[in-house]
Parts: C-alpha cells; structure tokens; sequence
C-alpha cells in the first residue's frame, strides 16, 4: 500500500492513508506492507536484491531511509555533487522505461523493528490511537527510490509527445496487490493487481481551485487514464467519486466500486466540557504566517498576524475567559484554507448573523493555511483583531472532537469534495452538522444535515439562522444530533473494514 500521502500532510487524503492501513493491519490473513516514497525527493538508502550483508550494514542502510525521509541527506558539497548526478540519471532511467517499456524499477526494502519511533511518530501519529500502535509497527516498508512527481513528469512528457501516457513498471514480483492512494504513475509487474483508491476528480473537473495547476491536472488525467488502460480497479470514496470517474472513462464501470472512508476512533459521543474550549482554542492559534503576495514580484512575502494581540498575560486569559465562557456561541468549520473549501460565503453569512442577530457570536476556523490563501487572510486579519475570528491549526484529535460537540453548528461550505469528513466527525461527536448542498454532501450525511446553496450567501443566513435562532432551534438540534450519530456510524471501521476485505478478496479470486 502506497504511503506517500501520509508523509505529507495531517488531514484528508493523509489521513485517509493511515486511517486505511491501520484498519487492514487488523486482518489476520493478510501480509500488509507499505511503499515509502516522497513526493519531490529521491529516497536514499534500503536493502535491495539478496545481498549478503552484515546487520549493521542493513540498519545503516535503514538509516538513510529515515535520514531522506527526513530531509537533506547530503553530508557536504561532494555528497549534493553526488545525489545531483544520481539524480539526472534517475530522470533518464524514468524517461527510458516510459518510452520503450523496457525495465524494471526496483523496490529496495526497509524494516520496522529498529525505527519504530520514526514509524509511528511520521506516519501514522497524527491520525490513528495510541492502542493500534504495535498492530501497525508489524509491518514492514517497500522503499521506492524516485521522486512521485518525477514519475509523473515522464508519462505526461510522452503523452505530450505519443498523445497517451505510459509509465515505467515497478518491479512488484511477488506482491498480490498494490494499493496506491491517487491515480498511480506507475506499472505493476505481472500478477500484481492495481487498486487505485480514489478520492475525487477535482483535478480535473474543478483545475481552477487546486495548487499548482497545470502539473496537478496534467497529472491526475494522464496517470488516470493509463491506469484505466491497464486494467487496474478503482475503489471510489463515495458514490459521487465514482460517477465523475465513469463520466470521464465509462469503460472503467465494471472494475470501480464504491467503499465509504472509515473514520478515526479518537471520534465518539461525549457529553460537553465547555470549561475546556478557552485553553483549546488559545493553545492552537496560529502564529505569525509569512506568506507571499499574489501578483508582486517573485520573492515578495508579507508577514499575516493571525491572532490577537495583548498587553500582557492577565489580559489575555481574561479575554479567552470571557469569549469562550460556558454560555459563548461559536461556529466552527475545519478545512485547510484554500478556495474550493468556501471560506469566504461562511464569513459573509457570519457577518451578517453578527449584523443582525447576534453580535456575540464567534467563528472558530480549524485548518493549515493550503494555497490561494491571500484573500481569505485578508478577510480574516480584521476580525482576528477584534476578537471574533478564531483561526487554529494542529488540533489534536481528542480536543478537536470537544470543539466539534460545543460548537453551535459544524458548517461544511465546500463546492467540491469526495468524501468531506468534517462533518460526520461532528455527527460521531454529537455535533450539529449544516452543509452545502452539493451530490457528496448528500450522500454521506444524509437526512442528519441542514443543507445551502454554496454559492448564496442569504441561503447560508437562513440556514444557519434556523438551526441556532429559529422557534423551534433546539428541537432541530436535538433531531440533528440523534440523526448525525445515526449516520455517521455508517463510516466506523467496524463497518468499512468487511467491506474492503470481502473487496480484497474479490481481486486475489480474480
């Protein structure tokens, strides 16, 4: 199973990744393995082939895995001389297997048993309970040595070229199947079966709301398409997912399925201790942000205060005393900050709620700062001054679900997403759920959800208005919250989990 996501980020696919490879740790008739590869780095060091080595020689070896996993491994001039060389012959290894089809790529290996720190800590800590800890250590790691993206770059170079792409084969011998968690950029050698668990299409259909576009279109197209070509079966995150994919390559219908995201067991019904939300909220701000200014020139950065200032200690403990206190209202929301997550049409609503109803009411916005982020910043920064506007990043998972379950309402305004957990995380944790009515929000939450058009911000108003002022309010969220426990326990692993092993089984059968 491909764990490159899990070494990139804390929330969404990343999670996903750990989320996944965690619950099929657990299956006793499998022999579960994960591919360490980095996204723009080489990865250095691994046992590869059957050479005789000594066992200090094999962890050194190991060693250099965790050293580029890490960051520059390099010891001096000579050795970036080296990995530079090493890696212009890596480009052309890449371009010669893409082109003529011919070679393998081979997988060194790596074991767990002396990094077990390094394991847990990088990969899956930020996502799974201390308790599933020695089930994941037991497995052991496939280390690819070439960079993801530079995988890509040679199959889009020939499509360029050839008008399709094709990719260079990993030598998988051995291995059933290879799980790879977006549309691979990669052949697998024969009698290996390919499973692209995939998440959404929203490189392709929504291009204009994603980072780095032209690569990360390009990208997922080419190596989707070459995927489909070679046969390779599709797990889709939600029925939505699964349509955008048939509507691209219809031909893929019969080898793509649909299995639900499982979510994390840190979220579970609790009663609510608002006497804790001061200190969450004040441990988890975000500091000062340097960031780059859109349309200055290359290398101009602007320094973002995103939080409040004060005169001294006393002040502020005051202030987070009183703005958080047992009786405070607050709306949450928890996505990275990036365009397609709709920040800016919930901060339009909030304002005119604060306008018209109710000054008091605050709005906390739990997320990393992604990309196109400038004029959210912008929009923010006023409010985080005043007081109102909370913006916290690398909230653990046990404070998160407190934050979920006080909040007034959990809003998941998004124009496009595959799965979108936000909201049935507030739904596990008794929390009240408004959502923007698009296909996937439909599906995965249901009747337990009050839905807006995303794209009105009076349609925002009026939802959230009825839900927390309305007449009749509390018994909307008392409804919501039977509802929403309800429906999320669709997505806990003890009912996904058979379904991706009955899946499992299906392909080794085949």
């Amino acid at each position: 199973m491909e764990m490159r996501p899990a070494l990139d980020g804390f929330y969404g696919i990343p999670q996903e990744t750990r989320l996944l490879f965690g619950a099929l740790a657990t299956l006793p008739a499998l022999e579960l393995s994960g591919l360490l590869q980095m996204s723009k780095r080489g990865v250095r060091g691994g046992v590869y082939g059957g050479a005789a080595l000594s066992e200090a020689e094999r962890v050194h070896r190991f060693a250099r895995v965790v050293v580029s996993l890490k960051g520059r491994s390099a010891l001096d001039w000579k050795g970036d001389v080296i990995e530079w060389l090493d890696n212009l012959w890596q480009t052309w290894r890449l371009r010669y297997a893409a082109w003529t089809g011919l070679g393998r790529i081979p997988l060194g290996h790596f074991e767990t048993r002396y990094f077990r720190d390094f394991v847990w800590q990088e990969l899956y800590g930020r996502s799974l309970p201390a308790a599933d800890r020695e089930q994941v250590l037991r497995s052991d790691y496939r280390v690819c040595a070439y960079p993801w993206r530079r995988m890509h770059l040679v199959g889009i170079e020939r499509a360029q070229v050839l008008s399709h792409s094709r990719y260079p084969l990993l030598d998988t011998r051995g291995l059933d199947v290879f799980v790879a968690q977006t549309p691979f950029p990669g052949r697998v050698s024969p009698g290996t079966a390919l499973v692209v668990h995939y998440h959404d299409a929203i490189p392709v259909l929504m291009p204009h709301t994603i980072s780095d576009r032209a690569f990360h279109q390009a990208s997922h197209f080419q190596a989707m398409a070459a995927n489909v070509r070679s046969g390779a079966r599709f797990v889709c995150v939600s029925d939505a997912t699964r349509r955008d994919l048939l509507s691209l390559f219809p031909e893929a219908e019969p080898l793509a399925h649909t299995i639900h995201n499982m979510l994390p067991a840190h979220y579970h019904p609790a009663e609510p201790e608002p006497e804790r939300i001061p200190d969450i909220v004040r441990r988890h701000l975000h500091g000062e942000y340097e960031g780059k200014v859109r349309g200055a020139k290359k290398g101009k950065t602007k320094v973002y205060r995103l939080f409040r200032a004060f005169g001294n200690e006393e002040e502020k403990t005051a202030f987070y005393a009183r703005a958080f206190g047992p009786d405070s209202r607050f709306v949450l929301m928890v996505s990275t900050i990036e365009p397609r997550k709709n920040h800016a049409r919930l901060v339009e609503a909030w304002e005119a709620l604060r306008s018209a109803a109710d000054p008091d009411l605050k709005l906390v916005l739990v997320g990393h700062i992604g990309w196109d982020y400038q004029t959210a910043l912008e929009t923010f920064l006023p409010w985080i001054e005043q007081g109102s506007l909370f913006l916290l990043h690398g909230v653990p998972a046990g404070a998160l679900r407190l934050l979920y379950r006080q909040a007034v309402v959990t809003v998941c305004p998004s124009v496009g997403e595959g799965f979108d957990f936000s909201g049935a995380e507030a739904m596990r944790c008794g929390g009240v759920v408004a959502a923007s009515d698009i296909p996937v929000h439909r599906e995965v939450y249901g009747d337990a959800a009050r839905y807006f058009d995303p794209y009105d911000t009076a349609s925002v108003v009026d939802a959230l208005r009825g839900m927390i002022y309305g007449p009749d309010a509390k018994t909307v969220q008392s409804h919501l919250r039977a509802a929403g426990l309800q429906q999320s326990a669709r997505y806990l692993p003890e009912r996904i989990l058979p379904q991706w092993e009955a899946f499992l089984r299906g392909v080794e059968e085949k």
